[in-house]
């Protein structure tokens, strides 16, 4: 019978996955996508549509359930959206997935993607297809893996004042395509407040 030394051995040896192909699919992602941003800003738009973006940046607490081991995981993330005033727009997050664990298993993914936005009154509503990286701690720190991440979403914003907006809920579904012990999904739903910068 093997030991809990032994098991950890084993585990790290099949969860060092080889990041290359997932680099260069994210760079040609990354590229088509700031492509079509290049393309959109040289088209003749409307005098009340054109021009200028806007920068905003924030922090959200999280709640996922997490497919493996059907864990529930809370966690803090951080954000920042470039948006157009054509409604389409950019991305980034980074999220932390690490209290309510008493397995000791934490998640944390970096993603980017496209954004969507529609604004109606002081409610703005958006979808995101978002890319990137996930790293895995299984329970009891016996092993840690790096993987792919694609995570769909939505969710809600209500801007209280001209800086500053809430986002009342982010709706995000991950798929974990290469996971070590097969595909895994986890969703989830964030809150937060988010800073205009400009």
């Amino acid at each position: 019978m093997k030991s809990s030394n032994q098991f950890a051995a084993v585990a790290r040896e099949k969860l060092v996955m080889p990041l290359g192909r997932h680099a260069v699919f994210m760079a040609v992602l990354l590229t088509i996508v700031l492509g079509m941003t290049r393309a959109a800003s040289a088209q003749v738009a409307p005098s009340g549509d054109e021009g200028g973006f806007s920068i905003a940046a924030g922090a959200m607490a999280s709640g996922y359930q997490v497919q493996y081991g059907q864990q529930k995981l809370l966690g803090i993330a951080g954000v920042v959206d470039v948006d157009t005033r054509r409604r389409f727009g950019l991305e980034a997050e980074g999220r932390w997935l690490m209290f309510n664990n008493p397995t000791q298993m934490r998640i944390t993914t970096y993603m980017a993607g496209p954004r969507y936005h529609h604004s109606m009154g002081k409610f703005q509503v958006y979808g995101k297809g978002l890319v990137g990286i996930g790293q895995f701690t299984f329970p009891y720190n016996y092993a840690q893996g790096n993987y792919l991440v694609i995570a769909p979403g939505g969710g809600v914003d209500y801007r209280w004042k001209r800086r500053i907006s809430f986002r009342l809920a982010d709706f995000e579904y991950q798929v974990w395509p290469q996971f070590t012990f097969g595909s895994m999904t986890s969703a989830g739903v964030s809150a937060g407040i988010l800073y205009h910068i400009f």
